[in-house]
């Protein structure tokens, strides 16, 4: 893994933009301190939107083109094609839009990135117990 200070990536997913955010990097203060990107949490807007523009722009994405779903940990996939507002509820995404980035969020969940080979398709699964057992990563292959 190679690391800085709020973002690893790994080798083996090198073909791809990607990275695992850590909490630091970012102005949320509170418990919400520091790189939060959940819109669901309660968070100020504005910090919210100046951690998801970090990350974007890290990802290379405008902000607009940073997605997620509404994650309910279950084994729903989102197949993305175009940017959207609010995220479907599902805890995984999958795509072959370069100029998309996506996501999941957890805290104590995995997140699973996919990759086939080359990187014409990538996705992204929050993989809770529930999740998991339930086949969310199965789905999202």
């Amino acid at each position: 893994m190679t690391t800085q200070d709020w973002v690893l990536r790994h080798v083996a997913l090198a073909p791809v933009r990607h990275g695992f955010f850590t909490r630091l990097g970012g102005v949320s203060k509170g418990p919400y301190a520091s790189l939060n990107c959940s819109m669901r949490s309660g968070d100020r807007p504005e910090a919210l939107a100046e951690n998801r523009a970090r990350v974007a722009g890290e990802m290379g994405v405008a902000p607009t083109h940073l997605l997620g779903v509404t994650q309910v940990h279950g084994d729903g996939v989102a197949v993305v094609t175009d940017p959207w507002d609010r995220g479907p509820e599902a805890d995984a995404l999958v795509s072959t839009r370069p100029d998309i980035a996506i996501g999941v969020i957890t805290a104590d969940c995995a997140p699973v990135l996919f990759m086939a080979e080359g990187g014409a398709v990538v996705g992204a699964a929050h993989a809770g117990w529930r999740g998991a057992a339930g086949g969310v990563l199965e789905a999202t292959l």
